[in-house]
């Protein structure tokens, strides 16, 4: 129960709106897909827009499907990182246009177009079928410069307070979702750049608190998010952005990601000053030899030292790790237990490393893909492909991580219990090795 609103699609929305297109916004967080059945199927709309990402590829399909059944002359577009790398498969699935990269303008220009019905081969960052039965790519659409040109995500037009009082419900304390920046100068090999592309714009200081007394005003939160990839990419930026936040007295307590290369005692300063109270570092793996695999370009040796810093400094230090990344071994795995337990994060994040379509990664791993999954049924998160040892092992590998450094958290009874999972685990983990 930590959900957070379709920021994609609500700036998508402002952006239309500032540019006199009337639109509104359903959200199925709440809703629900049988809500939006309905909602389709009554107000048959002119243009139904959709964000797709990797999780919501399939029931995406469903409503495609659906709405082409209830409302055929509905004009359906797609966004968001998933089209890029599969625009001809939504395409056959019954899409009639995609929109590549970033959405706002295209989107705009797109539904423009077809209401003055003029061609569109000048609208950039498109892929569609035309009449006459071929396919058009329009190439990219150019990034928006200064992101200030930006309104703000359009908030209103979702029932706000149902996101604030599950997180109040659940947590004791709610949270919104802010957006500062876009892109990534960074390389990692398993991370998709399929909208903003490698590159990193971003909004002044005085834009975001202007948003952020916004916030303050219509929701009051008692939390912050900061969606951003690298929030401390840029130390002149954050300082100005600590200088703006306290002299309009709109400090709100927020948690953030960075990387530990852009981390040092002043920036954990400035996060501190400026309302941070939890600062995710990536770290990926304990292992020096996973980390340049991955082209993470960061020493883990200083991710741990940060990671201290942080603690030491008051803030509370969370970090994200991914087992079974291309050419890890048993040894790596240590190296990722001694690096959590060594750095003791008080979160701390474990997932299996899967490709995503369009990133290195996945051409790295694509001939060895083990059973591919059917495109339209599947994510790519139930890719598998051939790794040191087979897929059942570092399944076991989670639980041994865990366990482990649980083991080490926690006293009595349940460090036992930990340490025997651990063993259990490990256990099984011999097996599966042995077996492979």
């Amino acid at each position: 129960m930590r959900p957070y609103p379709p920021l994609g699609l609500l700036y998508v929305s402002a952006w239309l709106t500032k540019h006199q297109l009337e639109n509104e916004v359903f959200d199925t967080t709440f809703a629900g897909m049988d809500a939006l059945n309905v909602k389709i199927e009554t107000l048959q709309p002119n243009y139904l827009c959709i964000y797709v990402n990797l999780m919501t590829r399939v029931r995406v399909l469903e409503l495609m499907r659906f709405t082409k059944l209830v409302s055929p002359n509905t004009t359906i577009i797609l966004g968001g990182p998933e089209v890029r790398y599969s625009a001809n498969e939504f395409l056959n699935h019954g899409a009639n246009y995609i929109v590549v990269g970033e959405g706002e303008q295209t989107c705009l220009e797109l539904i423009q177009g077809l209401e003055s019905q003029k061609d569109l081969t000048h609208v950039k960052g498109l892929v569609y079928i035309g009449a006459d039965g071929v396919l058009h790519k329009t190439g990219e659409q150019e990034k928006l410069k200064d992101l200030d040109q930006l309104p703000n995500p359009a908030r209103d037009k979702i029932d706000m307070d149902a996101y604030l009082k599950s997180w109040k419900k659940a947590h004791g304390m709610n949270a919104i979702s802010v957006n500062t920046m876009r892109g990534c100068p960074y390389t990692c090999k398993w991370c998709s750049r399929a909208v903003y592309g490698l590159s990193y714009r971003r909004r002044s200081p005085k834009h975001v608190v202007r948003e952020l007394l916004d916030i303050r005003k219509h929701y009051n939160p008692d939390t912050l998010w900061f969606v951003d990839d690298v929030f401390s990419v840029s130390h002149k930026w954050l300082r100005e952005f600590t200088q703006e936040v306290v002299n309009a007295d709109a400090v709100i307590p927020y948690e953030c990601i960075t990387r530990a290369d852009r981390m040092n005692e002043e920036v954990i300063d400035l996060l501190k000053e400026s309302g941070c109270f939890r600062v995710w570092i990536g770290a990926e793996s304990g292992s020096q030899d996973v980390i340049d695999a991955m082209d993470r370009r960061v020493d883990v040796k200083y991710v741990r030292e940060m990671i201290q810093l942080a603690r030491k400094k008051g803030l509370q230090a969370g970090t994200f790790i991914m087992l079974g990344y291309p050419g890890e071994k048993e040894k790596d795995i240590e190296e990722t237990i001694n690096h959590l337990v060594t750095s003791r994060p008080d979160y701390y994040t474990i997932t299996l490393a899967y490709p995503i379509r369009g990133t290195e990664l996945y051409d790295e791993v694509q001939e060895s893909f083990v059973h591919p999954p059917d495109w339209a049924v599947s994510s790519d998160r139930q890719i598998d492909f051939k790794r040191t040892y087979n897929r059942k092992y570092y399944d076991y590998a989670i639980r041994y991580v865990v366990n482990m450094v649980e083991g080490t958290r926690t006293h009595g009874w349940k460090s036992a219990k930990h340490k025997m999972k651990s063993i259990a685990a490990r256990s099984a983990m011999l097996f599966e090795k042995s077996i492979r």
